[in-house]
């Protein structure tokens, strides 16, 4: 299942309304699923990396940023490679999520030491838009309207970012910011969803889970990069 569709705009992806197949129906839930579990891969391994020195220590260097580099390109590449076996794509995809977690240990150990509030608004924000679009996906049946999937995923974005303001006291600048990065997700998320659906390739869930997780993982890294850069007192280079 490719990623991406040349024939189309990011507009017509944004505006295009999909009846699905019910095999394209079943493959996009379970590359929603997939995509779920690489988010939760990547979790535990920003834990582990950021609580531990010796990680933290080996990313902030150049030898660890090498690492990271050509980690962060070979896992993805040896995981649509195997992806006519569900069983080692999907664990290539799991250590995927789990090293690219890994990777971020140097930003996140500084954001919990400088803002730690800021590392629960970021998770916050993009738990959010992941949820949101998750939860429509599975709820949209056979028919996949982009527009009414960009809709919903604004609407938590706003939400979000006022609860969020209301437990951690973001102030009005920092639910802008934090909307307006959600509201960047969304759009990212409903347009390589749409680039899914529209490829009419359906044999894996492989490809379509990397792309979401991808864009996913820069949210996280942008929104985190972000609000420490304005709140925190500074931020420190991610990969």
């Amino acid at each position: 299942m490719s990623p991406s569709n040349p024939n189309s705009s990011v507009f017509d992806r944004l505006s295009a309304t999909t009846v699905l197949t019910g095999s394209q129906a079943a493959v996009i839930k379970q590359t929603y699923a997939l995509f779920g579990i690489a988010v939760l891969a990547a979790m535990a391994g920003g834990y582990i990396g950021a609580t531990t020195e010796a990680i933290v220590q080996f990313f902030s260097s150049w030898m660890g940023w090498i690492v990271a580099m050509i980690g962060l390109n070979a896992v993805p590449w040896i995981a649509m490679s195997a992806r006519g076996n569900s069983a080692l794509g999907t664990a290539a995809l799991v250590f995927d999520g789990f090293f690219a977690g890994i990777c971020l240990a140097p930003l996140l150990w500084v954001a919990s030491i400088k803002a730690p509030v800021m590392i629960v608004a970021s998770l916050g924000i993009t738990a959010i838009v992941f949820i949101a679009i998750t939860g429509y996906v599975f709820l949209s049946g056979r028919t996949f309207s982009a527009p009414r999937g960009l809709m919903v995923g604004l609407f938590f974005s706003i939400i979000g970012a006022m609860i969020l303001n209301s437990f951690l006291n973001i102030g009005f600048l920092g639910i802008l910011i934090a909307a307006g990065i959600g509201a960047v997700g969304v759009i990212a998320l409903i347009s390589s969803t749409s680039a899914i659906l529209q490829s009419g390739d359906s044999d894996s869930a492989i490809p379509g889970a990397l792309a979401l997780f991808a864009g996913v993982f820069n949210i996280f890294v942008a929104t985190l990069n972000i609000l420490l850069r304005l709140f925190g007192g500074g931020s420190r280079r991610s990969q």
